[in-house]
């Protein structure tokens, strides 16, 4: 089955194992996948990752982070989609929760937060928030 947005699947999967409690979710790989999943993991929002291969592209088995019972992504919302595609320059990056989150952002020097978008002063497609 073709899929239209693979991040958007990629995030709903985070989001439907983290309501279910879930210790790992299983992901079908692809390098801006492993660039979101270091992030989050960078972040703190997941314990970690490992890529398993299978023979043909590939898994990401991310490890889900529980603080005391309670979820530690509290809410990922994909932002840029296929049919309407959201891009910020470097000024007008939003900030998620005044701070409190993160935004995902698809620059030209790779994906990154958008406080290093702010700090290396480059803007580009706002793909997701988690907070």
């Amino acid at each position: 089955m073709q899929m239209s947005d693979v991040i958007a699947d990629m995030l709903t999967r985070i989001r439907n194992a983290s309501n279910a409690k879930h210790e790992t979710v299983d992901v079908p790989a692809s390098n801006m996948k492993k660039a979101i999943a270091d992030i989050l993991a960078n972040e703190g929002y997941i314990k970690g990752y490992q890529v398993v291969e299978d023979g043909k592209q590939g898994i990401i088995r991310i490890t889900l982070k529980y603080v005391n019972k309670q979820k530690a992504i509290q809410g990922i919302r994909r932002v840029s989609k296929p049919g309407l595609r959201v891009y910020s320059n470097c000024e007008d990056i939003p900030k998620v929760m005044n701070g409190l989150g993160i935004a995902i952002i698809s620059t030209s020097k790779g994906i990154m937060t958008d406080k290093k978008a702010r700090k290396e002063n480059v803007g580009g497609e706002v793909l997701a928030f988690v907070w």
